[in-house]
């Protein structure tokens, strides 16, 4: 039982460790990444309720599993954005206002605390229900695949932060949907591979997750290459004003 609890937390809490590592200008409280973990692990559960709803509708409509039309659905909507929008609703909710949140890859860095705090307590339900095997697959699949997701959205979240900053709302909105868009749309892509049970897409699956964790991981050092300060252009003003 220990070592199917470390199985199914150490590559979450690994690749928390990386991303955080890849903050270098500064370090975000401890405090609010460890209420993120928790905030994206409690969402886990709104998440099954969702998709257990959302897959009864399915059932109700198409009879059941077999078109294609019904993977789609299921891989697009029912899972995939059900899970970004649980986890998207507490990132913002905790750290939009946060003094904290002053540099765009800040952005990132809450983004895969939450993306991996909803990963990590899926995957001790999937590894504690199925043993070692699914555990070993899910440590290079499905917890680097949310990791990727919780990237993309953090990344754009960090860009609309930075905009509303500079008081530009049609930016801001944008970067925003991409927050949510992106990452729904990769993590549909990925699920409907294996939903499909088309043997072109398994291949297609393999290719894609590989080519998407190389580009994905590469992209974390430039984003904190070019990591830069989230200024409010308002309190500027206002401090201006009063010297």
């Amino acid at each position: 039982m220990k070592f199917l609890l470390i199985l199914a937390v150490a590559p979450g809490a690994f690749l928390v460790y990386m991303v955080y590592k890849q903050d270098k200008i500064e370090k975000e409280p401890p405090a609010l990444l460890r209420k993120l973990l928790l905030a994206g692990a409690i969402s886990v559960f709104p998440a099954i309720i969702l998709e257990m709803i959302g897959e009864a509708l399915l059932n109700l409509v198409f009879g059941g599993p077999g078109s294609q039309l019904y993977f789609i659905l299921e891989a697009f909507i029912m899972t995939a954005l059900v899970e970004e929008v649980v986890k998207y609703i507490p990132l913002k909710k905790l750290t939009w206002l946060n003094p904290a949140f002053d540099y765009t890859f800040d952005g990132i860095v809450y983004s895969i605390c939450t993306g991996m705090g909803f990963a990590i307590l899926e995957n001790i339900f999937y590894v504690l229900g199925n043993g070692v095997g699914n555990g070993l697959m899910r440590a290079v699949t499905s917890i680097p695949g949310h990791a990727v997701f919780a990237i993309y959205m953090g990344y754009y979240y960090g860009m609309a932060r930075q905009s509303d900053s500079h008081i530009d709302d049609k930016d801001s909105k944008k970067y925003l949907k991409k927050a949510l868009w992106v990452p729904t749309f990769l993590h549909g892509f990925y699920d409907y591979c294996l939903m499909s049970g088309l043997t072109i897409l398994i291949l297609v699956f393999f290719i894609f997750i590989i080519a998407l964790f190389i580009i994905t991981f590469k992209k974390i050092k430039k984003y904190s290459v070019s990591d830069t300060a989230i200024v409010d252009e308002d309190i500027d003003v206002e401090q201006s004003e009063q010297a």
